[in-house]
């Protein structure tokens, strides 16, 4: 038997044993004795001892469980979105009064019209008869299973609280264990950045004396790229004014590549005064415009690619939009670039449920869109 078999059978085994001491202790809370004086066949006054049994202890147990599962499963998942601790606390509320409430009219219905409780009569009592109970006994069970509904909604928060540290936890760890394993590959191939600074200096100078002044401006774009990439991209977030020249640069020299007839590039954002404040995790979109030219431009074909980037309403929006040259086997076989599952990866950790991703590939065009919740 695997081990995912027997997680799930020692679970199973645990829910099991955790309902059974529920019931019992149901049924142990709503059985009641009472000391009571009546009269007796001949007339005579006895005193006797009326036990009261709860005969709808299974409902009430029904009602629980679905209280439970139903927020574990279900209604926690949802309302732990919410941005409010009162209303998240206001919708648990709502479920809870709403599933009491179906209980206990199930409950009365169940026990018809004016039988809410009765008391089977002691021995040597006439055969029939049936005892009232004290007049405070119904609202006493309402009370007593008013408890067990809140015991069970405080274990299902607990369990379900417990369960998200766990996975969060194993979560992280799987992220640090990611991340390093990520700058060990970069530490392995990094070349010195010193060296490579002063050997792209050295070039800059040597293309400004040659008189080359496309090959001097595309040297230094490379070079503030490399020193974005290796030294100011190295911290939590950056203005997304950085990014956006990165951006600029990168496109600037992948034009280089191509004649001008067969890439147009449109790359529409919002102007520096707009987004003085607006701070974003680095790196974000250049695999999509790595992608973009990569699989969007063909040589001998005409191609466009059009970036957006926007803010709106608290939200920064990105879309990326070009060519699908795919299917069309290339002359040297690139190396391959960062997967779309990587980049999900990135963005769930460092935008864990802030943001939405979607691409699209039809009629020949491939389309990214992206949008980050800022707040």
């Amino acid at each position: 038997m695997g081990r995912s078999r027997i997680r799930y059978l020692i679970k199973v085994i645990i829910h099991v044993l955790f309902w059974a001491g529920v019931y019992y202790v149901l049924k142990a809370l709503t059985s009641t004795s009472y000391n009571m004086v009546i009269k007796t066949v001949d007339k005579g006054m006895q005193t006797v001892n009326a036990s009261l049994q709860f005969r709808y202890s299974r409902v009430v147990l029904g009602f629980l469980m679905l209280l439970f599962y139903s927020n574990s499963l279900w209604l926690f998942k949802k309302v732990i979105r919410f941005k409010t601790s009162f209303t998240r606390v206001a919708v648990i509320a709502g479920w809870f009064i709403l599933l009491f409430t179906i209980n206990d009219l199930v409950i009365r219905l169940l026990m018809g019209p004016g039988q809410e409780l009765r008391i089977p009569a002691p021995p040597g009592i006439r055969p029939g008869f049936a005892l009232p109970p004290p007049a405070d006994s119904w609202l006493h069970l309402q009370f007593v299973i008013a408890l067990v509904f809140l015991a069970v909604l405080a274990v299902a928060v607990a369990e379900f609280f417990i369960k998200e540290w766990i996975r969060n936890d194993l979560k992280r760890s799987r992220a640090e264990a990611q991340q390093l394993s990520i700058e060990i590959r970069f530490l392995r191939s990094q070349v010195n950045p010193h060296f490579l600074f002063n050997t792209l200096n050295n070039l800059f100078s040597m293309a400004q004396r040659k008189g080359n002044d496309e090959l001097a401006d595309g040297i230094s774009k490379l070079s503030g790229m490399m020193r974005y990439m290796i030294y100011e991209s190295d911290t939590g977030k950056v203005p997304l004014q950085k990014e956006i020249d990165y951006l600029k640069d990168y496109i600037a020299l992948n034009k280089l590549r191509y004649a001008d007839s067969e890439v147009a590039v449109t790359f529409n954002h919002p102007g520096a005064e707009v987004i003085a404040e607006v701070q974003i995790a680095p790196m974000l979109f250049i695999p999509f415009v790595e992608n973009a030219f990569k699989h969007g431009v063909s040589i001998g074909q005409r191609s466009g690619i059009v970036l957006v980037i926007g803010i709106a309403s608290g939200k920064l929006i990105f879309r990326c939009e070009n060519a699908d040259y795919s299917a069309i086997r290339k002359p040297v076989e690139e190396k391959p670039g960062i997967g779309l599952a990587n980049v999900k990866r990135h963005l769930e950790l460092v935008y864990p449920g802030a943001y939405e991703l979607h691409t699209l590939c039809e009629n020949g065009k491939y389309c990214v869109h992206l949008q980050i919740d800022l707040a």
